[in-house]
């Protein structure tokens, strides 16, 4: 501050000595001018010799908001929206100085500072169970610059491994010349490339009241608005995969080597127990007999119903790891659930009973892992190592899910949840033989809940995710880092203030892909760069990852070029709502329109054994006993756990009989009759027709009924 005093006394001393002059008013100026000349000594001193003029008062503070202050990005990430707060409130223009550790040149920008922006809107997940997407007033009060291209490239170049500062200078439009605020950030490029683009699941939030214990989160009619994407951080968009299934698909994996892909899928009337696995090209289209049924592979010891997720493929591609039900449990009783009406969390899920249990591509088989098979606990979560010899998994002790009186949570996190801790395991795959689980050190027994473990691709160290219940996306769920083989765990650097979660290691480990609610309600997607000690940099935003007013969840780094996925079909899809509007159809009793639709399922699909069973079973309701009794044959072929026909025949030949006195009892006027055989019929399936009939004799007057 010593030159810029000298300036303004030594200004000030010609201006009172001057002004006993008669002309002092002539020399008014050049006392003023060397008050500024002796400020712009100062800046020049301090400003990596580019001059600023500033009055005797410092500057206001600038606050950089993003990026953090020590970030380290991507060579390949496009550029980045700054974000600050100037306190000044005298600002209407900034200069941008960015000065370079490396000796480079500084580079000179010019700002106006524009205010943030919403971003685009999807006007199809607009809903009244959900809000649009708005600025909080501290970001509403902000300033934001985004480099050019040219300009972001150059600011890479020179800060390669080498710190860059970025001066952040206000100045008032009547006076440029003046410095009224000024602030900093540093900021590095790294070396290493991320080197992968990352797959994602893209999701309206339109919460809806659904079925209590019924896992599912959106409307049917909005799932078409369900989408898939792929994103490379070197362009400025995504690509669209996938969109416009009629069903939900969710949790993914890809093996290591980015050569198989498997997803969980829902199929028709909302069965759980479907996964698709496939291999992995430019243009996929997952078909029927690439969707296994957990159910339908039978086997001497699992149970045949899975109702996990998180399914995970084997680094090799040849193995899934998943959650099944235990023996004893029934599907209802192994889960906590709860539908919010609250769109920023608007589901609770999480496993309260269940066995690992591991599939084998090669053979076709099922069964249980030893030593995470116990049914004292549940087990869920597992992720393998990358070399495929270990298994890392969560469990808890098991329970109910919810005990008598107990009363609903009204929000997530509330204390009403059944609450549950679970702690991080490992146990040797040993071929499927399994092993004596250990618990990971430093995540488990420690008072909080640890769950969902990715292993870094050299084997060092496991990233999960802690929060005081339950697991995965919770509002205080944070990431922590730990040694593979336990020890301290750390909290990571990059964590924002709100939920933090689905992460991901790039294929050479250095960067971490998570989503978080730090930004928005509408949930985005961040980086954060891992050197070899595990220390984590400031979370880097992944703009531009979908419409603002929709949510990134399940974030994954996929092993492949830029262009390795291109679009995916999924045809099997298709055949499950076929599937579904042909049980309406039945379940209407019309009859003769569901037979169509099964015979179109047929078609797309010959071994679809739901519809040869469904198919054969109005055909012998119709009267065709011989066509009916082949398709039930085909159904019990493709799927043993499909009753044969024989098991069957009694039951349709009642059914033909239950129907037969109900039509003769309606025709006749007989309301006692009728719903008598109404009920019978009622009993074994939906039929719309038979119940306004019963419900019309139930109407008419006592002395009308025979």
């Amino acid at each position: 501050m010593k030159p810029m005093r000298y300036g303004l006394k030594l200004g000030l001393a010609l201006v009172k000595g001057i002004a006993a002059m008669r002309n002092a008013k002539a020399f008014l100026g050049i006392g003023m001018a060397v008050v500024l000349a002796g400020s712009a000594i100062q800046c020049r001193l301090g400003n990596g010799g580019y001059a600023f003029a500033q009055t005797h008062t410092d500057p206001a503070a600038i606050t950089v908001d993003y990026p953090e202050n020590g970030s380290i990005f991507p060579p390949e990430i496009t550029p980045p929206t700054f974000i600050w707060h100037d306190e000044s409130n005298a600002a209407g223009a900034w200069t941008i100085d960015v000065s370079f550790s490396d000796g480079s040149p500084v580079i000179h920008f010019q700002s106006q500072g524009a205010r943030p922006r919403i971003g685009e809107i999807d006007a199809r997940c607009v809903s009244p169970s959900n809000e649009l997407p708005a600025l909080t007033p501290r970001q509403a009060s902000a300033h934001t610059w985004t480099p050019t291209v040219e300009a972001w490239q150059a600011i890479k170049l020179h800060s390669k491994e080498h710190v860059a500062t970025i001066t952040i200078t206000g100045v008032q439009n009547e006076l440029p010349g003046v410095a009224v605020s000024r602030g900093a950030v540093t900021l590095e490029t790294s070396k290493d490339s991320v080197g992968a683009p990352i797959f994602y699941r893209d999701v309206p939030l339109i919460p809806s009241k659904g079925e209590k214990g019924v896992i599912q989160p959106l409307a049917k009619q909005d799932l078409p608005l369900l989408a898939w994407r792929l994103r490379d951080i070197g362009q400025p968009a995504s690509r669209l995969l996938l969109t416009g299934m009629h069903t939900c698909a969710n949790c993914h994996s890809f093996s290591l080597d980015g050569k198989t892909f498997g997803m969980d899928i829902d199929g028709p009337a909302n069965d759980k127990g479907l996964y698709a696995l496939a291999s992995i090209k430019p243009q996929m289209s997952l078909r029927n007999q690439d969707v296994i049924s957990w159910s339908s592979i039978k086997d001497n010891t699992a149970s045949p119903s899975r109702i996990g997720f998180m399914s995970q493929v084997s680094p090799d591609g040849r193995y899934v790891v998943t959650m099944l039900r235990d023996l004893r449990a029934q599907l209802a009783k192994s889960y906590y659930l709860v539908n919010f009406q609250d769109y920023r969390f608007l589901q609770v899920f999480y496993p309260t009973r269940g066995i690992l249990a591991w599939y084998d591509r090669a053979t076709g088989k099922k069964q249980p892992l030893p030593g995470a098979d116990d049914e004292h606990f549940v087990q869920t979560n597992a992720v393998w190592s990358p070399d495929g010899k270990f298994v890392v998994f969560a469990r808890a002790e098991a329970r109910a899910p919810e005990t008598p009186g107990q009363n609903p949570p009204k929000h997530s996190n509330d204390p009403e949840e059944t609450q549950i801790k679970y702690d991080l395991y490992r146990i040797p795959f040993n071929d499927g033989k399994g092993g004596v689980p250990v618990p990971i050190e430093g995540a488990s027994n420690n008072g909080m809940s640890n769950s969902f473990p990715k292993v870094s691709p050299d084997g060092r160290w496991i990233v999960f995710v802690q929060s005081r219940n339950a697991e995965l996306m919770r509002p205080d769920s944070q990431l922590y880092i730990v040694p593979f083989e336990g020890g301290v765990a750390r909290r990571l650097r990059c964590n924002t203030p709100l939920m933090n979660s689905w992460h991901s290691f790039s294929p050479n480990g250095r960067w971490l892909v998570f989503s978080s609610k730090s930004r928005s309600p509408y949930t985005q997607m961040f980086l954060t760069h891992l050197d070899t000690a595990g220390n984590a940099s400031p979370a880097i935003l992944i703009d531009n990852a979908t419409a603002a007013n929709r949510a990134v969840n399940i974030p994954e780094f996929v092993n492949i070029p830029s262009d390795g996925l291109m679009k995916i079909d999924v045809p099997a899809a298709e055949s499950y709502r076929l599937l579904d509007l042909a049980s309406g159809l039945a379940a209407q009793g019309k009859i003769d329109e569901a037979i169509a639709e099964w015979r179109t399922v047929l078609e797309m699909d010959p071994r679809n054994a739901a519809a040869h069973n469904n198919l054969g079973a109005a055909l012998m309701i119709k009267g065709n006993t011989a066509e009916g009794r082949k398709h039930l044959q085909d159904a019990h072929e493709i799927d043993p756990l499909i009753p044969n026909p024989e098991e069957m025949e009694i039951t349709f030949e009642l059914q033909t009989y239950y129907r037969q006195q109900f039509s003769a009892a309606l025709a006749s006027s007989d309301c006692k009759e009728t719903v008598a055989y109404g009920q019978k019929l009622l009993a074994s399936s939906p039929d719309s027709e038979v119940d306004r009939a019963m419900k019309d004799c139930a109407s008419k007057p006592a002395r009308e009924q025979p």
